[in-house]
């Protein structure tokens, strides 16, 4: 075998026990750098049985038709996902480094599906709500619309809840702890004495929202809008506001201490009677923001 100087001449391999046929044109062209393509190159002498002329490889012949049809095809085989580690650990042994990344695409979007695989349907959370289970900690509920839904008390601590489509509901008192809302929309929702601390509200729209006396404490709030929402005596210490819109918002009595307003839109937002002790206010936009009775003893503007 290692004579012909014909590519398409017939292979047969020994792998494990199992046999298999193929061209040196398989074994060698998709993956030219890969230890296949070095061993039938002819360039080495290879371990064949004289009187079957069968090429012995001492690996699991299993999965061993996976790596042939990569070879032949450049398919990257649709297994279990238990499946493609053991492949994976065969394609490394040959050096298939197409079929390692092509193995590696497929568990990493695999990975992602089932990070963003929601767990509950709308229709499941009316029924919780129905039956009065009304906890959803920890929950991934990406993406859902909860429009319009009586969702007060409801805990949703720790849960996933990127973009989900709260508009409109009712979420007096409800519990969003260390809950990851990133790009969620609260439109117009009640939201009163509502706990979102230490939450990701990362660009998530809450224009028009009521959040009298909710707790914003060590929120991200980066790019968030609360244009014209109520946050009358609302909680934002140590909150980051970066980039966040708040123009028209209504602040009255709001304790924002330590709060990052980087480039904060506050134009025409009521913020009398606000504690701003200490703030640092030179990159705020407080064109016709009312900040009577405000404390700002130490704040830099």
């Amino acid at each position: 075998m290692t004579n012909d100087s014909d590519s398409s001449s017939l292979i047969r391999l020994n792998i494990g026990g199992t046999k298999f046929c193929t061209t040196i044109d398989t074994l060698t062209q998709r993956e030219p750098d890969s230890m296949l393509a070095a061993m039938f190159s002819g360039r080495h002498t290879l371990c064949q049985d004289p009187e079957k002329g069968y090429v012995f490889l001492d690996r699991d012949g299993k999965h061993f038709r996976h790596i042939l049809n990569w070879l032949r095809d450049g398919v990257v085989p649709t297994l279990k996902d238990s499946k493609y580690t053991e492949v994976l650990r065969e394609a490394e042994y040959y050096q298939l480094l197409g079929l390692i990344d092509g193995i590696h695409a497929i568990l990493n979007k695999k990975k992602e599906d089932e990070e963003l695989d929601t767990e509950l349907t709308r229709t499941d959370i009316i029924k919780c709500i129905q039956s009065d289970r009304v906890r959803f900690r920890g929950v991934n509920l990406s993406g859902l619309d909860l429009s319009k839904l009586d969702l007060s008390f409801v805990d949703f601590s720790y849960a996933c809840l990127r973009n989900v489509f709260f508009s409109r509901a009712n979420l007096h008192c409800a519990k969003f702890k260390d809950v990851d809302a990133e790009g969620a929309n609260f439109h117009n929702a009640t939201l009163r004495e509502c706990e979102f601390t230490g939450a990701n509200l990362r660009g998530a729209l809450l224009a028009g929202a009521n959040l009298q006396s909710a707790n914003l404490q060590d929120a991200c709030l980066i790019n968030s809008s609360f244009c014209q929402a109520d946050l009358r005596s609302a909680h934002l210490q140590n909150a980051d506001l970066t980039n966040a819109n708040l123009e028209g918002a209504i602040l009255e009595g709001a304790n924002l201490k330590g709060a990052k307003l980087s480039n904060t839109n506050l134009k025409d937002a009521n913020l009398q009677r606000a504690y701003l002790r200490q703030v640092n206010l030179r990159d705020t936009h407080l064109e016709g923001a009312k900040l009577d009775g405000a404390n700002l003893l130490g704040a830099m503007r």
